[in-house]
């Protein structure tokens, strides 16, 4: 892992690849904002604004839309949009470098249905796939489509007596495990196989990717939801099917740094740029990582008294990999540097909680208590959104974001969070408005997690505590380290007017 300072003709090979977004203006807000130093709360708050916050977002939608719905790791949607963050920051002045790391890519297989019908369906790899590319005709082996649909499908190698060699096996979810099917499939000769989900119950409708694991297969096993094997399983069925080996390449994470400040008293804050393969991400994590631009360009003209240091973590979505390379690289004494994290992953969910990291643990869930200091992050947030009058509630340090490689190594850690795939209840809906029973962001991991999968007053509330709270720490770490710092928690006397969201 080695990072790449953006010098010379480097920073105008990356902006080359941005050129549709360089005419944009900067984020828009109060005409003041463009010339003045946003040095106190009250100043910095007016001018981080959630129509500055959208216009990334839009950006980021742009990105997806121009290379095939995706601004996944590895793909030319990653490159793109860390080309657009790279080409904002340095605008802005601050110090900008690309933090290489080794990263393995897995594209997503493809499903297509070439007869009798053309249908492209949703699949995936399962664990222990084979790879390559099928083009053959369909072999249903002992599948069940009528109610109540009870399958052994591939159980036995008998199933498969007369198996045309060459085939693709098709074959239904049920009685022995994933390995055994795809495993007797191979044996007779299938060049590849499909697994569809058993069409039983509500929960076995969907798209099924599982695991052969222990076991290893030669030839590609994807996924299918039921309806799809269902449409597979008709007479005179032929597919297509593509599942390319991993690659083994170098992704980056974005970081942009003060000029000024106490390098010996780094605050961090960051989010994952990345999205899934399946979507373009827009609030999974384009909220975030637009809400991270919008308070950088703000705080530009600011000297802070200790260094501020901005990331946009790359492949977090393969499990952190960008944040984790990025903690392991540094040695202990750059790790002692970095006074805290604050972590910025889903920030604008539609059906939105406002959640805090609950960094002292006293929700009594999950992992316990972060490093010593969580806590007083914790308090900060609690801060800001008593002063402007919002309810919020503890979540846990689940490690599923990138806040996870700075815990492990004792770093005072928090942050923000709207909610992703678990369910809103009663007693929350009644506080926050929304949906009881649906999911937090029902786009979730979906193509659907577009520009429109969003909440403004859950966009615009979070941008301005994510403003507050690096600048509360870009000048006063006494809290969490002893630190002389300039002042302390400044007269944000509640109730805070946000001039972006409307009474209500």
């Amino acid at each position: 892992m080695r990072n790449v300072i953006l010098m010379g003709t480097a920073i105008a090979a990356v902006a080359l690849a941005s050129v549709i977004w360089l005419a944009r203006p900067v984020a828009a807000g109060f005409a003041a904002c463009d010339t003045r130093v946003n040095n106190t709360h009250a100043k910095l708050l007016e001018c981080v604004t959630l129509a500055g916050v959208r216009e990334h977002q839009a950006a980021f939608q742009a990105i997806a839309d121009a290379n095939g719905g995706t601004r996944a790791a590895g793909t030319p949607g990653y490159d793109a949009s860390v080309a657009y963050v790279v080409e904002r920051m340095t605008a802005a002045g601050y110090n900008v470098t690309l933090n290489e790391f080794p990263f393995v890519y897995v594209a997503l297989p493809t499903l297509l249905q070439t007869a009798p019908i053309q249908a492209n369906y949703e699949t995936g790899a399962f664990t222990g796939s084979g790879y390559g590319n099928a083009a053959a005709a369909v072999t249903a082996v002992d599948v069940n489509l009528t109610p109540p649909r009870a399958s052994t499908s591939g159980c036995e190698a008998a199933d498969f007596a007369g198996f045309p060699a060459g085939n693709i096996a098709l074959l239904q979810r049920g009685t022995c495990a994933f390995a055994v099917k795809a495993l007797n499939a191979q044996a007779a000769g299938a060049s590849a196989v499909i697994i569809f989900n058993q069409g039983d119950t509500p929960a076995r409708e969907s798209l099924i990717i599982g695991t052969l694991a222990p076991s290893t297969a030669n030839i590609p096993v994807v996924g299918a939801s039921f309806a799809d094997g269902a449409a597979l399983a008709q007479p005179g069925s032929q597919a297509s099917i593509a599942l390319d080996p991993p690659q083994n390449i170098t992704q980056v994470n974005v970081i942009a740094e003060s000029k000024d400040g106490d390098p010996n008293n780094v605050i961090m804050a960051g989010g994952h740029l990345d999205s899934v393969q399946r979507g373009p991400g827009i609030n999974d994590n384009g909220s975030g990582s637009a809400a991270l631009l919008e308070v950088a360009e703000q705080m530009a003209k600011v000297k802070p008294r200790n260094k501020v240091r901005f990331a946009w973590w790359g492949a977090e979505e393969a499990g952190l990999v960008g944040s984790t390379a990025y903690v392991n690289g540094l040695g202990q004494a750059e790790q002692a540097r970095i006074t805290l994290y604050l972590n910025f992953d889903m920030v604008g969910s539609p059906n939105h909680v406002f959640f805090i990291y609950d960094g002292d643990n006293s929700d009594n869930v999950g992992a316990g208590p972060g490093p010593g200091g969580s806590a007083q992050i914790e308090k900060t947030f609690e801060y800001f959104f008593n002063s402007v009058g919002q309810p919020f509630k503890g979540t846990d340090f689940s490690g599923r974001s990138d806040y996870g490689p700075f815990i492990a190594v004792g770093i005072p850690s928090g942050g923000l969070f709207t909610g992703a795939e678990g369910i809103k209840t009663a007693a929350e809906a009644a506080i926050w408005g929304g949906t009881a029973g649906q999911q937090y962001d029902p786009c979730y991991h979906l193509a659907c997690d577009t520009y429109a999968n969003n909440n403004d007053v859950a966009l615009d509330v979070n941008s301005d505590a994510i403003g507050f709270t690096v600048l509360q720490y870009a000048m006063n770490t006494s809290d969490i380290n002893g630190q002389r710092g300039k002042g302390n928690f400044p007269p944000v006397a509640p109730p805070y007017v946000d001039p972006d969201v409307p009474a209500q």
